[in-house]
């Protein structure tokens, strides 16, 4: 099954789930596919680096991870989502982990970030379990239906200590 499978049948299982956080929930499968395109020209590229998620024994996607450069010089954020069967087991919170690590072994990388919503409870439970502080809460425009407009960035400066 090809990458852009698995990813777009992930997508299309958890569209309710993903609907209040994610702008991007009800897209179709040539979204899927340009999204791909561009993610892959920016890993070549060295800018973004984005990883899916995928169960060892049904090789299903159970989500999405990858660190961004849009956050401003010597930072990376990174973003994330899972499919429903796949929270709660500390699969983000161990994929995050990784990527910090990644993030900070990359030249000029001393900062890493992750936004959420505030009313996003879940996913502000990552950064918070890793070490992250939370930096500030921005108003920003609401993107998706669960927003509130308030987003919380939380900052880790580093390298973390496990990370040396």
């Amino acid at each position: 099954m090809r990458h852009g499978d698995i990813l777009f049948a992930a997508i299309e299982r958890s569209r309710d789930h993903l609907r209040p956080w994610m702008p991007w929930a009800d897209q179709d499968r040539a979204a899927t596919d340009a999204y791909l395109a561009r993610a892959q020209a920016s890993w070549d590229a060295g800018t973004d680096f984005g990883y899916t998620l995928v169960d060892p024994v049904t090789s299903a996607a159970l989500g999405a991870c990858g660190l961004i450069a849009r956050v401003g010089p010597g930072a990376l954020e990174i973003g994330y989502w899972l499919v429903p069967s796949a929270t709660g087991r500390g699969v983000m919170t161990a994929a995050v982990r990784a990527l910090v690590i990644v993030a900070f072994a990359l030249p000029g990388v001393d900062r890493v970030e992750i936004h959420c919503d505030e009313a996003n409870v879940r996913s502000a439970a990552v950064p918070g379990r890793l070490g992250f502080r939370l930096d500030r809460v921005v108003d920003d425009t609401p993107e998706a239906p669960g927003e509130t407009g308030r987003s919380m960035v939380w900052v880790l400066e580093g390298p973390p200590p496990d990370a040396q």
